[in-house]
């Protein structure tokens, strides 16, 4: 079994997540995620494609640390007005890890969906000898008409099928999608079911598709005065911001799940509910409510969190506060203003004194 056992963070805390290597990439500010070779050193138990990588590849790992950072920054931007913010500096956090609830299978999906990207853009940047640029001739098709650009010289204003090529330097999202693969995936324990090895490999998968699945065409134009007699397109990732906001759809709409006979496949809980598919994300147990700080299920409570006092939604106050009740108090602070550019070359700016108003949840 490919697994991370119990991690120490000497200079920070102690995350503990049995079994599963997610909970390294969640120490976020750790020097351990900033340094591929403590990475390797630390983390003593890794074995198979995990260890090989150590070994062979230390600079696709530095890649993967990169990418976790990238899915902590983003949990914490998709779930900032909710009960549980992704709050990771906290020893509360390997609790959340340790169940199969729908804020962990967010943090699975998000982490392989960062390892990718983060990947797959080193290859681009050329800062991985192991890949570089993708080459998309392999595709003899021409990328689709409303792929950019302005294209002109046939019928309605399309660029006739030889006025269109392949070229640039297209993502190589292939290579990001199987280093995350490599990495991220836990194996599948023999001879019995294994419900949370495959909630796990789920999730992640449904991260990964959501980087793979979303390729975009980008194109440029060449021709005399402006014209497009010619066009180069190439393929790209899509940013990670509408990574993280398709992922959280798909949080919302998670499948409660159960293990099947077989051990083998997992089974939506309910009657006359379609079977995931693999952009799902899947959970088995219910979330608990945050409300309150519990060691228990990880929750710190929202008690100090700010709040809309007028909005219905999940950042409003009835439900941010659970019913609990907030206060209005006012934060009173100084920031740069009224800067003025004076040749050259000084920004000169006054001080102001800034009052906000903020409700707080008790």
């Amino acid at each position: 079994m490919v697994s991370a056992p119990r991690l120490q963070l000497a200079l920070f805390f102690f995350l503990l997540c049995p079994d599963h290597i997610i909970s390294l990439w969640w120490a976020v500010g750790s020097p351990l995620v900033m340094d591929p070779n403590s990475i390797c050193r630390k983390t003593k138990r890794l074995a198979g494609k995990q260890a090989e990588l150590c070994q062979t590849e230390p600079e696709i790992v530095s890649e993967v640390a990169k990418g976790a950072r990238l899915g902590v920054r983003e949990c914490q931007f998709q779930f900032r007005f909710r009960r549980w913010n992704c709050t990771i500096h906290n020893k509360y956090f390997g609790k959340i890890l340790q169940q199969d609830i729908r804020e962990t299978a967010f943090v699975y999906a998000i982490t392989a969906a960062g390892v990718t990207h983060a990947v797959t853009q080193g290859c681009s940047m050329g800062e991985l000898l192991q890949c570089g640029c993708h080459s998309s001739s392999r595709d003899r098709s021409p990328p689709p008409p409303s792929s950019g650009g302005n294209p002109s010289g046939g019928p309605g204003g399309q660029a006739p099928p030889s006025a269109w090529e392949w070229g640039g330097c297209g993502d190589d999202v292939e290579f990001g999608y199987e280093k995350s693969k490599q990495f991220m995936d836990p194996k599948r324990k023999k001879g019995r079911s294994d419900i949370r090895t495959l909630i796990d490999l789920q999730n992640n998968e449904a991260g990964r598709l959501a980087v793979k699945n979303y390729m975009k065409v980008e194109c440029k134009c060449h021709g005399l005065s402006g014209s497009c007699t010619l066009k180069t397109c190439w393929s790209k990732m899509p940013h990670f911001r509408e990574v993280g906001d398709r992922l959280l759809d798909r949080f919302n709409g998670a499948f409660k799940v159960m293990g099947g006979n077989d051990g083998k496949t997992l089974l939506p809980v309910g009657h006359n509910i379609k079977p995931p598919d693999k952009m799902d994300l899947v959970y088995s147990l219910n979330s608990p409510d945050f409300c309150l700080p519990n060691r228990k299920t990880g929750s710190v409570g929202t008690g100090g969190r700010s709040c809309n006092s007028t909005a219905m939604d999940v950042s409003g106050c009835d439900l941010l506060c659970c019913g609990r009740g907030f206060r209005d108090e006012t934060v009173v602070f100084e920031e740069n203003c009224l800067c003025r550019f004076h040749w050259c070359c000084v920004v000169q700016c006054k001080t102001c004194t800034v009052r906000r108003e903020l409700s707080l949840c008790l």
